[in-house]
């Protein structure tokens, strides 16, 4: 298992990696974050708004299933909002510099990270 650091960490290394936090989505409220480039805090309020949407609309629609991931595609960036597993709760939010990375080995990487998340 790996601490907070160490997991923002390895997002961090992921390539073109911009910026990087764990989410309460209760609140949220940032646990940790590494990078720049985005104002992290308001970013971290605003996609709490975009995953608790997403669950009320599954909701809504009787879907008996969980969230592997959102990803929100902009022109330079990529937003990818990945709940973690096993906490309820949390969630991982990275942004990529769309010209520099590759999604789906970035996408692999946040999995792999949030599997062995401990907070």
């Amino acid at each position: 298992m790996a601490n907070l650091n160490d997991s923002l960490a390895q997002l961090q290394n992921i390539d073109g990696a911009l910026t990087a936090a764990v989410v309460d989505s209760s609140s949220g409220m940032v646990l940790g974050s590494v990078g720049s480039g985005v104002d992290i805090e308001l970013a971290a309020a605003g996609n709490t708004e975009v995953v608790r949407a997403k669950l009320a609309t599954m909701k809504s629609l009787n879907l008996n299933d969980q969230i592997d991931d959102i990803l929100i595609t902009l022109g330079k960036q990529y937003h990818i909002i990945r709940p973690v597993a096993k906490k309820e709760g949390l969630f991982i939010y990275i942004v990529l510099d769309k010209a520099r990375a590759n999604l789906a080995l970035s996408r692999r990487k946040v999995q792999d990270v949030e599997l062995v998340l401990e907070v």
